[in-house]
C-alpha cells in the first residue's frame, strides 16, 4: 500500500460547510507529516496509530486520538513509526461558528481534543468513528452527526455577506480588494474587518495572504517548469521577495525547496 491519500465530496446538503473529506493512510515504519499555515478548520481522527507532534526544540508530545484542528498561521510537525490511518474532514473557515457556535478566534492556531471540545457527544462520535468498518462508513457517520447540528442552528444564515466574502477570497486566490468587499457587504471597512475575523479567526488581510499561499502551494507539479518568478506573476504576489517572504512564513520552507520535490513530511501530495 505504501501511502494512500484520496478525497471524498460531501453531502450536497453539507457542502456549504465541508469542502471534502480525506483519508490518509500508510503502512510505511516510519512517517513525518508537515503541516502548513491554513485558514479552513479540520475534524481529524486516527483509526489506526496515534501521531507525536515534534515541538521546535525536538521533543515529542503524543497528540489527541481526534480532535480540532483549527485554522492556523503556522507550521506543525508531525511523526509516528507504525502503520497509520487518518480520517479527516476539511471544513470552511466559518463552520465552526456556525455549526457549534465556537467563535474562530478561540481555536486559531490550537488543537483540542474532540471530548473536551464537544463532551459527551464528542465522545460519542469519536468512539462511532473508531468502530466503523470503513471510511465509507465513516463518512456516513460524521454526516448524520453533522446534518443534526445543522437543523439545530437552522436560524444561522449560512450565506450570509461575511461567509460570501470569504469563497470571493478564495475563488481569487487572495488577490481581491477589502473595500470592494466591505462594500459589497454594506459595512464599513472597519465593521466589516471586525465581523471577518470573529467568524474566520484572522484579518481579512491575514486571511488572503494564507489563502494566496495555498495558491503557490498547489501550484507544485513535478512536471512544472515555471520559475519561482513566473509562480510568483501568477498567483498576485507584487515580486519574487514577496512571494518567498510569505512561502517561508506559511511552509516553514524555502519555495525552491519545496517546488524541487525533496521537501520532507509532504509524501501525501505526491501520492
Amino acid at each position: 500500500m505504501a501511502t494512500v491519500y484520496y478525497t471524498i465530496p460531501p453531502p450536497v446538503q453539507l457542502a456549504p460547510y465541508i469542502r471534502f473529506f480525506w483519508v490518509l493512510e500508510s503502512d510505511q515504519p516510519a512517517y513525518l507529516h508537515h503541516a502548513m499555515a491554513d485558514v479552513c478548520p479540520e475534524l481529524v481522527f486516527h483509526y489506526q496509530g496515534q501521531f507525536d507532534e515534534v515541538k521546535a526544540n525536538g521533543r515529542r508530545e503524543k497528540s489527541s486520538i481526534s480532535g480540532l484542528q483549527g485554522q492556523t498561521s503556522h507550521t506543525s510537525r508531525f511523526q509516528i513509526n507504525e502503520c497509520f490511518g487518518i480520517f479527516g474532514t476539511y471544513l470552511y473557515p466559518y463552520t465552526l461558528s456556525l455549526l457549534f457556535g465556537i467563535p474562530a478566534t478561540e481555536i486559531v492556531d490550537q488543537y483540542t481534543d474532540l471530548n473536551g471540545l464537544l463532551g459527551a457527544d464528542g465522545k460519542r462520535l469519536e468512539e462511532k468513528i473508531m468502530g466503523a468498518a470503513d471510511n465509507g462508513e465513516r463518512v456516513q457517520l460524521l454526516s448524520r452527526f453533522l446534518e443534526l447540528r445543522l437543523k439545530s442552528i437552522s436560524s444561522r444564515d449560512s450565506s450570509s455577506a461575511i461567509c460570501a466574502s470569504m469563497h470571493l477570497i478564495m475563488q481569487s486566490g487572495g488577490c481581491i480588494k477589502m473595500d470592494a468587499l466591505a462594500q459589497e457587504a454594506c459595512l464599513s471597512l472597519r465593521q466589516y474587518e471586525r465581523n471577518f475575523k470573529e467568524l474566520s479567526g484572522f484579518s481579512p488581510k491575514i486571511f488572503s495572504r494564507i489563502v494566496r499561499f495555498h495558491k503557490a502551494f498547489n501550484a507544485y507539479s513535478p512536471a512544472s517548469v515555471n520559475t519561482l518568478a513566473q509562480i510568483a506573476l501568477e498567483c498576485g504576489y507584487y515580486d519574487q521577495s514577496h512571494f518567498i517572504q510569505d512561502f517561508k512564513q506559511f511552509s516553514g520552507l524555502n519555495p525552491r525547496h519545496f517546488f524541487s520535490g525533496k521537501a520532507e513530511g509532504l509524501d501525501w501530495m505526491r501520492v
